[in-house]
């Protein structure tokens, strides 16, 4: 149906910035809701942040708000976040996938997940 791989992630000094992309195939999209997940070393996979369709409505959680964005470029089949202002707490493998809907901080497909990693 669609087929989703996350790329962007790297090593930062805590403080810095990465855009990690989300491009997907198979199925355009703007279909779906869309969101991005994280897991921490010894934690459970967490909601990080999601868009709707359209890209007009948003959601986070409280401990990203205000530093990560969500955007969404559906010409280009492609969902982004944007991470400013990294904590070592951001450190994750960070995935990208389809929600069941805005709101419900819940992924249905994921991509393989990409390496973020914060040192301080």
């Amino acid at each position: 149906q669609v087929q989703l791989v996350e790329s962007g992630g790297g090593l930062v000094q805590a403080g810095g910035s990465l855009r990690l992309s989300c491009a997907g195939s198979g199925r355009a999209l703007y279909y779906y809701d869309m969101g991005w997940f994280r897991q921490g070393p010894g934690k459970e996979r967490e909601f990080v942040a999601a868009i709707s369709r359209s890209g007009g409505s948003t959601d986070y959680i409280d401990t990203v708000k205000g530093r990560f964005t969500i955007s969404r470029d559906n010409a280009k089949n492609t969902v982004y976040l944007q991470m400013n202002s990294l904590k070592p707490e951001d450190t994750a493998v960070y995935y990208c996938a389809r929600v069941r809907g805005l709101g419900s901080r819940t992924g249905d497909y994921w991509g393989q997940g990409t390496q973020v990693t914060v040192s301080s």
